[in-house]
């Protein structure tokens, strides 16, 4: 039987739980924006976060936040997926790439129309008192399917 030396089961150990705190918080952020949980922003990305959403430039978290807020606030229900995390970690440098899948569906007069979103994530995390934060993301979108029409403010 193949073991591995007791001094790579620490590093291990370690690697396992910074990967375990690393998909906790961006299941976070699926739950923020399929619960419309705007207060959690704070748990997914750092203060001084950054984002690049489909090739636009969110500077801030609050320009992050409001982004989120303009195309999910006035769709009806979503479903964010996320899968198939890799995380590498370089010296201190931590980074991750994250598959999705964004399904929507509209509300009101958009009702019966949808639109889906796959892709990834490639976010830079930073490590913060409260825990591993988002301090930038970056979207690549590989499919689209239906129309980004039914997003949209709150009415």
């Amino acid at each position: 039987m193949n073991t591995p030396c007791a001094t790579s089961i620490p590093a291990a150990l370690e690697r396992l739980l910074l990967e375990r705190e690393l998909h906790q918080v961006l299941i976070a952020y699926a739950l923020l924006c399929d619960g419309r949980d705007w207060r959690s922003i704070g748990k997914v990305f750092s203060e001084d976060a950054s984002a690049h959403y489909g090739g636009r430039h969110l500077p801030d978290r609050a320009a992050i936040l409001g982004m989120l807020r303009n195309n999910l606030g006035g769709c009806g229900p979503t479903q964010h997926l996320l899968g198939n995390l890799q995380v590498e970690v370089t010296g201190d440098a931590v980074t991750s790439r994250i598959e999705v899948r964004a399904s929507h569906r509209g509300a009101g007069e958009k009702k019966d129309q949808t639109y889906d979103c796959m892709g990834h994530y490639r976010d830079r995390w930073t490590r913060t008192p409260d825990g591993w934060r988002i301090a930038h993301r970056a979207m690549v979108v590989a499919l689209e399917f239906g129309s980004r029409k039914l997003l949209g403010p709150p009415p």
